[in-house]
C-alpha cells in the first residue's frame, strides 16, 4: 500500500471519498512531507441547515481524518495513529465557502517520536480553526489523536 501514502494520490483519493465528495469537502493542498494541509467546504444547498448556514456536522467532518493522515505520513509505517477524541466550538454562523488549515511542525513530530520511543501511548492535541472567506474564525475544533509504535517496532 506504499502508493496510497503518496501525498498527491492520497489527496485525490480523499476528494473522491464519499464523506468528502458528496458534501463538497475538498482537500486542496497536501504537502509532500505531510506537514501542511488545506481543506475547503463548498457552499451547497444540501449542506445548509434550517438557518441557511453551513451544517455543523459537515464543518466537523472536514477536520475528521486530516491530522491522523498527516501523522501517518510524517511518522511512517512504524506507528499506529487513530483519531481519539474531538470537540467543536461554533463561534459564529458559517456562511459560504469555509477553509481549515492544518500544520505539523518538526517540533511536534519530534515530540511525538520521543514520547512513543519506548512503546508508550501518546495523545497529542491539535486546534483547527475553520474560517470563512473573510478569514473570520467560525469554529474551533480540538482534536486528540492516539499515537503508538506498532508492537513489532517497540523496544523489547
Amino acid at each position: 500500500m506504499k502508493w496510497a501514502f503518496n501525498p498527491a494520490v492520497m489527496r485525490r483519493l480523499l476528494n473522491f471519498w464519499p464523506p468528502f465528495l458528496f458534501p463538497g469537502i475538498k482537500v486542496v493542498a497536501l504537502s509532500s512531507d505531510y506537514r501542511y494541509c488545506r481543506v475547503e467546504l463548498k457552499w451547497r444547498p444540501w449542506t445548509r441547515n434550517i438557518n441557511n448556514t453551513q451544517f455543523g456536522g459537515t464543518m466537523f467532518a472536514m477536520t475528521d481524518p486530516i491530522y491522523p493522515l498527516m501523522l501517518m505520513g510524517a511518522l511512517g509505517k512504524q506507528y499506529l495513529v487513530w483519531d481519539k477524541q474531538a470537540d467543536i466550538n461554533f463561534i459564529t454562523p458559517g456562511k459560504g465557502r469555509l477553509t481549515a488549515e492544518f500544520w505539523l511542525s518538526d517540533d511536534t513530530v519530534n515530540a511525538i517520536k520521543a514520547a512513543t520511543e519506548e512503546g508508550d501511548k501518546h495523545f497529542p492535541q491539535f486546534i483547527v480553526h475553520i474560517k470563512d472567506s473573510q478569514n473570520n474564525i467560525v469554529a474551533e475544533v480540538n482534536r486528540t489523536v492516539y499515537v503508538r509504535k506498532k508492537a513489532k517496532y517497540r523496544a523489547a
